[in-house]
């Protein structure tokens, strides 16, 4: 899917899945007024800039989470963080890797909805790894350099592979603003699944 696509996506809110506990039967969720984003690998929540832009334009008020991709359990604290300062049903936004973050964070009460934007949600007990290694595997991967314990995208890869289908001028403002990730992130499990 093209950014532009996702944006449009996010801009309709509303009409989010609603999360799958919800019992059969029982009523709607109440419409929510906020959302909250949460990034994946290789960003920092301006890469939701343009996102927040048009969700502010219809009234919604819009937090980006800035993800420090350190541990599961810290960037599920982030975003729990995120939560707690909104001030009712608030629909959770997970891009990539952030749908490990959503899944264990969108059990918060204030969660009435959870979108997956080209992520995968794990049920409760699965790491990263293991749910990416039933996928085949995107050509961006092999562009992750290394560094004491630390990855991100090379410039090459990120421009072809994961921010190929924007300006290439803009392409170049995200790789300098692409938070490294611990190599530890991609195998802790998930407790819980929303």
């Amino acid at each position: 899917m093209n950014r532009c696509t996702f944006v449009g996506i996010l801009a309709g809110i509303g009409a989010a899945v609603p999360i799958r506990h919800r019992a059969v039967g029982a009523p709607p969720a109440p419409k929510a007024r906020n959302v909250v984003l949460v990034h994946g690998l290789f960003a920092d929540g301006s890469c939701w800039s343009e996102v927040i832009a048009r969700l502010q334009t219809a009234g919604i008020n819009a937090t980006a989470v800035q993800n420090p991709l350190t541990t599961l359990e810290a960037s599920v604290a982030a975003t729990r963080r995120a939560l707690a300062l909104q001030d009712g049903p608030t629909v959770l936004v997970g891009h990539s890797f952030a749908g490990m973050i959503v899944t264990q964070a969108g059990v918060d009460p204030k969660v009435t909805s959870l979108v997956y934007v080209a992520a995968r949600a794990p049920d409760a007990g699965e790491d990263y790894a293991g749910l990416a290694a039933r996928f085949p595997t995107p050509p961006a991967s092999a562009g992750i350099v290394f560094s004491s314990g630390y990855g991100q995208l090379s410039e090459a890869a990120f421009l072809r592979d994961f921010a190929g289908d924007i300006p290439t001028a803009k392409a170049r403002v995200l790789y300098a603003v692409q938070a490294p990730f611990d190599r530890r992130l991609l195998v802790d499990k998930t407790t819980v699944a929303a």
